[in-house]
């Protein structure tokens, strides 16, 4: 519809010339009509009905613009979630900002603004070359030629200008990573007085986006003067030979003025259309980025006849398991594990071992390079990626909460939890006492990213969010390494009554925190060094256990 209304806008601007031609013509021959002597009125009334349906199409352009975009953002954010954790690991969060929200309204509304110009443009051209030739067929080809050469210089300008405005793209991202970095860094950079450091970074971003903007000028400013000397050769000839044609009475003074009229009307958005051209080019490429990313799949997903998990009723095991984030550059190397159900795991070792590699392979964060991991001897990859994650509950060093409340943060575990199960997870979770000091209690907003709770309150709400979840596997990373003595043993306690009845996996940097685990495991580059309990490790002549437990206490 929006289109179709773009028929009679472009149209209805040959009723003007139409016009004239009768007015000048009644005027110089002194023969007056009933059309000559209204011809004010009926163009007022032409004005009239093109304003309302220039205003019709300006609606429903909009309209069908934030339809569409709304829809791509719908679809692009669902994809984002899905996107496995490496995609995150390697694009800056100005880029995934810039691609899945600002590309879709630069296409959208770049795309379907410039679509409604178009077909406006294409109407009224056709209808007013149709007239240019019913005037004078002699002008009409002076005026196609002139029409043709003003166009092709934009024939060759989008190969000149394609870079710049991928760069331009980058440099736009690159600088919503430094808003985004000076708003969650804020405590950073007041605690170590880093305005002057910032304010570097950001002058420098913005001395590029500069140097890209004066380059796009370079490639793209030269059209429109030179647009403008052709078009205006163009009038000045269709002057000349119109001149010669009146005189030899070829055509009428009204003809002449009503071709001159539609030449203009013609040309006029021809002399500034170089101005659009990056607007135009900006918004194909955000479509084909948006194409890109509708059509990139993740590479970690459900097989289509997965196994649905209901239950882990035996062991987890790993059978040679490598993994390299980077080609040729191994994080785990033939790791072998078996642990039944029930079991507390403990992973130690310094510090780059591999050790979150590990438990990040069990959810298939990531998939192995080799090897495979087994739930009850179903390979992860075979399990319906859903039903596996159901499974696995983290409680992670520095939890992630979401703007809203205490009760908002705990149901993301199981979002149709009774009052009665979340009672359970709060005390469970050692929170109860906390929050009966607070006046809204549960519904307490916490502020974006829980800015308004403590680290130990922090862990707590993530503990309460495992509890809710119930799952039958427990993954703890580093979960009370970044607490004081006080905070940790609450958590610590929390922590505790979490792992009851469930198959556990703890990476510990404290190591005092291990020590009644079924089995450590203790992982160095890549590799399992030694593995057993407690005390058998601690007694081991020589061992890396041991010396890694007296340096630790020392």
């Amino acid at each position: 519809m929006a289109i179709a209304v773009t028929f009679p806008v472009g149209m209805m601007d040959v009723a003007i010339p139409w016009a004239l031609k009768n007015y000048m013509d009644a005027v110089t021959t002194g023969k007056s009509t009933i059309i000559s002597a209204y011809m004010p009125l009926l163009i007022l009334i032409f004005t009239v009905a093109q304003s309302g349906f220039v205003y019709l199409s300006t609606y429903l352009n909009s309209w069908v613009g934030a339809k569409i975009s709304n829809g791509l953002k719908y679809d692009l954010f669902a994809k984002l979630m899905r996107y496995d954790a490496s995609f995150f690991d390697k694009n800056v969060s100005g880029s995934i900002q810039v691609r899945f929200n600002n590309d879709v309204d630069t296409a959208c509304s770049g795309f379907l603004g410039h679509l409604k110009i178009f077909f406006t443009r294409i109407f009224n051209s056709g209808s007013l070359l149709i007239a240019l030739f019913v005037i004078s067929w002699r002008l009409a080809i002076i005026a196609v030629v002139v029409l043709l050469l003003a166009l092709y210089p934009l024939t060759t300008v989008r190969k000149r200008i394609d870079s710049v405005v991928r760069k331009t793209v980058f440099s736009g991202a690159l600088i919503s990573t430094h808003y985004l970095e000076a708003f969650s860094g804020n405590r950073v950079v007041t605690s170590y007085n880093l305005y002057g450091y910032q304010k570097r970074k950001i002058v420098d971003t913005l001395e590029y986006a500069f140097k890209l903007s004066m380059k796009m000028i370079q490639h793209t400013g030269i059209l429109s003067p030179m647009m403008h000397l052709i078009v205006g050769a163009g009038i000045a000839s269709i002057i000349w030979v119109g001149s010669y044609l009146i005189s030899h009475s070829y055509l009428t003074a009204g003809g002449f003025v009503a071709f001159t009229t539609s030449v203009i009307m013609l040309y006029q958005p021809i002399k500034t259309m170089g101005n659009d051209l990056k607007a135009v080019q900006m918004s194909l490429m955000a479509i084909e980025r948006v194409f890109s990313l509708l059509q990139e799949k993740s590479r970690i997903t459900s097989k289509p006849n997965a196994v649905i998990l209901d239950d882990v009723k035996e062991k987890i095991e790993y059978k040679n398991v490598s993994f390299e984030y980077e080609k040729d550059r191994p994080v785990l190397k033939n790791i072998n594990l078996s642990v039944k159900v029930g079991k507390t795991i403990a992973l130690v070792g310094n510090s780059g071992g591999g050790k979150s590699t590990f438990v990040n392979l069990l959810p298939r964060f990531y998939d192995v390079t080799s090897g495979e991991i087994t739930l009850d001897g179903i390979n992860v990859k075979d399990i319906d990626l859903d039903s596996l994650r159901e499974k696995i509950a983290f409680v992670f060093q520095d939890n992630f909460l979401f703007g809203g409340t205490i009760r908002d943060n705990i149901l993301l575990g199981k979002l149709n939890a009774s009052q009665e199960e979340i009672n359970t997870a709060v005390e469970s979770a050692c929170l109860k006492d906390f929050i009966s000091t607070l006046k809204k209690g549960l519904d307490t907003e916490i502020g974006e990213r829980g800015v308004f709770l403590s680290g130990g309150q922090k862990q707590r709400v993530a503990i309460a969010r495992a509890f809710i979840k119930n799952a039958p596997i427990v993954v703890l990373d580093e979960a009370t390494s970044a607490l004081d003595n006080k905070s940790e043993a609450v958590v610590q306690k929390a922590i505790n009554n979490l792992m009851k009845n469930r198959t556990v996996f703890v990476i510990a940097h404290r190591l005092s925190t291990i020590k009644n685990a079924d089995k450590i495991v203790l992982i160095n580059q890549g590799k399992i060094v030694e593995s057993g309990r407690h005390n058998k490790l601690l007694n081991k002549k020589n061992g890396a256990y041991a010396a890694l437990y007296n340096a630790h206490f020392k």
